[in-house]
């Protein structure tokens, strides 16, 4: 890979101050390479390219070495690329020790954050950013697989060097080979999941690596950031309510009955987009393909008379289905545990949070905002 680590530092000056909005919306902190988001058009953009074809058209792999590298890589580049993936795969006797030891009742995401954080002490004094990347997004799903097999009473699985990156991840979590089209489809899940702009994790792992702490911490911190419902989306959630939901002739009274109580349509609207997530487009199309018939036929139930419900409601906003909806579908058809769902998008994720701190490293600014102090002044202190 190239290198990305060379860093500018330049005197701060703390004149003319602006306010900026609660929650920074609309304000520009940074500017990057990465990735693009046309809320108005429904466009994403990796390195300039469009995200829904290259995840139709290219593996997870290479993908991660374009929002890595800032290029397309070549065959022998993908090659080497995939070898240093591989090597990094398997966990050595002091993380199996540690997972072994872990409480089998945590969240999966807990559980990722906790065991990123181990390995980072592992490993701090000993491998650079680059070097960290690899070793956490390779070892990522191997961790998760781990955990999972674990918890249900059962001995993991080991990683198998010829597999691809999706390929590996479903057998070690089921313990079979699986089919060619779950692999294409959590393969294309793992790339329309990737990066996506400055979001809140990753907004957090650049604020952290400002700071020149180690990448480890970085990550661990966007997880962190990952674990709030505020951020992750729901996808296990958006599960859970078309199961509870079940039929398509209960869809329109059932969601009518939600939001007539104030409640939550999940896998509806989106901070950015004003139209419909392209990711959520590309995840239909996948999910008719490999989700039962009545599964795919009720989500699509609920998603055309939840549409037209929250338009009488809220005319003025646009809520189109976002990511979670039918992401929801594709991770249960292809085998991901209901509360493995937001661990799985890290798994994804950690790539784009990696390229994002590599980007910050090669012309670093500690982030150092100002607050605006609104509480009393000039008390004094009376003794009785």
């Amino acid at each position: 890979m190239e290198s990305f680590f060379t860093t500018k530092f330049d005197q701060v000056t703390m004149t003319n101050l602006i306010t900026a909005p609660k929650g920074l919306d609309g304000v520009i902190v940074t500017q990057t390479k990465i990735s693009k988001i046309d809320g108005q058009k429904g466009k994403l953009l990796y390195r300039g390219f469009d995200a829904t074809e290259l995840s139709s058209l290219l593996s997870f792999e290479e993908v991660s070495y374009l929002l890595w590298c800032g290029k397309l890589p070549s065959p022998s580049e993908v090659q080497t690329f995939r070898e240093k993936l591989v090597l990094r795969r398997f966990l050595n006797a002091k993380e199996i020790e540690f997972i072994r030891n872990v409480p089998l009742t945590a969240n999966p995401l807990t559980f990722l954050r906790t065991v990123a954080s181990y390995i980072g002490m592992l490993n701090e004094k000993e491998f650079g950013p680059e070097q960290a990347a690899i070793d956490l997004s390779a070892k990522s799903p191997t961790l998760l697989a781990y955990f999972d097999r674990l918890r249900k009473g059962y001995e993991p699985v080991e990683p198998r060097p010829e597999l691809s990156f999706a390929e590996n991840y479903l057998r070690m979590l089921t313990g079979k080979k699986p089919s060619e089209e779950h692999v294409s489809a959590l393969n294309s899940y793992l790339i329309l999941l990737s990066d996506h702009g400055l979001n809140s994790s990753t907004f957090s792992a650049i604020v952290t690596i400002s700071t020149l702490t180690d990448y480890y911490s970085a990550i661990v911190s966007a997880i962190g950031m990952l674990k709030g419902p505020l951020h992750r989306g729901a996808p296990s959630q958006v599960w859970e309510m078309l199961s509870e939901i079940d039929e398509q002739s209960r869809a329109g009274k059932w969601l009518e009955a939600r939001i007539n109580s104030g409640g939550r349509i999940m896998g509806f609207g989106h901070r950015i987009y004003r139209t419909e997530d392209p990711r959520s487009k590309a995840l239909k199309i996948i999910a008719k393909k490999i989700a039962s018939p009545k599964i795919f036929g009720l989500a699509e139930t609920v998603e055309e008379e939840a549409r037209e419900l929250l338009r009488q409601k809220h005319p003025e906003r646009a809520l189109e289905t976002n990511v979670e909806f039918y992401s929801s579908l594709v991770l249960n058809a292809v085998g991901i545990p209901t509360d493995m769902f937001t661990s799985t998008f890290a798994c994804a994720r950690i790539v784009g949070w990696t390229a994002h701190v590599l980007e910050q490293l090669s012309d670093n600014r500690l982030f150092r905002p100002e607050s605006e102090y609104v509480g009393l002044e000039g008390l004094s202190i009376v003794k009785g």
